[in-house]
This record gives structure tokens, C-alpha cells and sequence, in this order.
């Protein structure tokens, strides 16, 4: 009787019988995980940024060293979530690197940490192609440069003139370009350039907004949020809904 049963097709499974149904449905039960993943890790993401401005803002100093390495490696993690490019996870990831350095209190980790967000906007450039840029932007982006740098430069540290000015000149490119994925990634690369400037005032012992720290992260963190969600788009959750549930009488 087994036998029999074994030989009888009506007791196989479908992917007894086509083995590319059971790879199918690993890889659908894979997706339907990372899609459950999404909003909880940009839900983490937010409340890390809310940590993070928050010490900053209150001078709670464990506040920020906990959080601050924790916000690029979840904004990645959505993204991977999300089936963003890797050029794009790697960007975070070497902002991340960019983060963790920074954190430390020298001037060799300042100057590695630079090296690794200047990494990271490789990436970003590399991901945003070849896509020609708005000559007036470009324009304004290298005036706003030239202005900036020259007015900067003997506030800075000499050991540190050249390396930030072709970090400088970098951050610039990547700003000027973010537009290739529209107005929300163009705006993140904006307050990118932005939130960095902030700091090279600082350093070059220029006058400071109240909390001056408070917004750089605050400027930083929108930055790279709308890099990130101008390269992955608008959210499918909608459209996918609208597809699988079909027309309404």
C-alpha cells in the first residue's frame, strides 16, 4: 500500500514535482521577511535620531555615543530592506565608519573619519550615474565653493587645509549631482553640504548658532534620510496592494 502510495501522483506536492517550486517558494517566504523588516527598522532609525538630537541637544553626552554609531547601519538596513543598491548601502556604511570616528577626540580619527564619508560620496556619485547636472546648479555649487574655501582657509589648521579642501571639493560634486534622482535626494545633498560646512566653521573658530552641534546632526541625519529614500523611491506597499487584491465591484 505505501508503495503504491508513493507511485500515486496525487500524494506529491507540487514541489515534489517541479523543483523550481520550492526554490520559488523559499525565495517568496526570503522577500515576505525583508518586507517585514521595513518598518521596523526605519521605525529604529527614527527613534535613534530622536536619541541622538535629543542627548546632543541636552548635553547627554552616553546618549549620543550610544546612538550615533546605531543610525547609518539601520538607515542601511531599511535600505536593504527596501531592495535598495548596493552603491547605496555602501554610501551609509561608510558614513557610518564616517560617524564612529568622529566620535573619537583626535585629530588623526577626524581625518580618517572625512576619508571615510569621502568614500561614501563616491558611492553616491558612482550611483548617480552619468546624468548631466543643471549648469546653473553646478554653477552655484562652484561659486558657493570657491567663496567658502577662500574665506575659510586661514581659520583652518595648516595641517588640515588641503585634506578639507578636497573633501571639500568632493561633498560639492555629490551635492550638485544628488539631483540625478530627483528633488529629494538634490535637497539631501544639500543639507549634506550643509551640515559639513557647519563643522568647518567650527573648526575654523567662526561665529556658531546656538547648539551649534544639535544641528549638525539634525542636518546631517535629514541629508542622508533623503539620499536614501531618493534612491529607493516611493515605498511599493501601496502598489503591490493594488495589484494582488485586483479590481472592486
Amino acid at each position: 500500500m505505501s508503495a503504491e502510495a508513493d507511485r500515486d501522483p496525487r500524494t506529491n506536492t507540487d514541489a515534489d514535482r517541479d523543483p523550481r517550486g520550492a526554490g520559488r517558494t523559499a525565495a517568496d517566504a526570503g522577500t515576505g521577511r525583508r518586507d517585514r523588516l521595513v518598518r521596523p527598522l526605519l521605525v529604529a532609525f527614527l527613534v535613534a535620531c530622536a536619541v541622538d538630537l535629543i542627548g546632543v541637544l541636552a548635553g547627554i553626552e552616553l546618549a549620543h555615543q550610544i546612538a550615533k554609531p546605531l543610525l547609518m547601519p539601520l538607515l542601511a538596513g531599511y535600505a536593504l530592506a527596501r531592495r535598495g543598491p548596493r552603491l547605496l548601502v555602501a554610501a551609509l556604511l561608510f558614513g557610518w565608519g564616517g560617524d564612529t570616528f568622529l566620535l573619537l577626540d583626535s585629530d588623526t580619527a577626524f581625518l580618517v573619519g572625512m576619508g571615510s564619508f569621502a568614500v561614501g560620496h563616491v558611492c553616491y556619485l558612482w550611483l548617480f550615474g552619468r546624468a548631466h547636472s543643471s549648469p546653473v546648479a553646478a554653477l552655484g555649487y562652484a561659486v558657493a565653493l570657491t567663496v567658502f574655501v577662500t574665506l575659510l582657509w586661514n581659520g583652518l589648521p595648516a595641517d588640515m587645509r588641503v585634506p578639507m579642501a578636497g573633501y571639500s571639493m568632493l561633498l560639492t560634486a555629490m551635492a550638485c549631482r544628488s539631483g540625478a534622482l530627483g528633488m529629494r535626494a538634490a535637497v539631501g545633498g544639500g543639507l549634506f553640504l550643509l551640515s559639513d560646512g557647519l563643522i568647518a566653521t567650527g573648526i575654523a573658530d567662526w561665529p556658531q548658532l546656538p547648539a551649534p552641534d544639535f544641528w549638525v546632526m539634525f542636518t546631517y541625519l535629514a541629508a542622508q534620510y533623503l539620499l536614501t529614500t531618493g534612491a529607493l523611491g516611493p515605498a511599493p506597499e501601496r502598489a503591490v496592494r493594488t495589484t494582488t487584491d485586483g479590481p472592486r465591484d
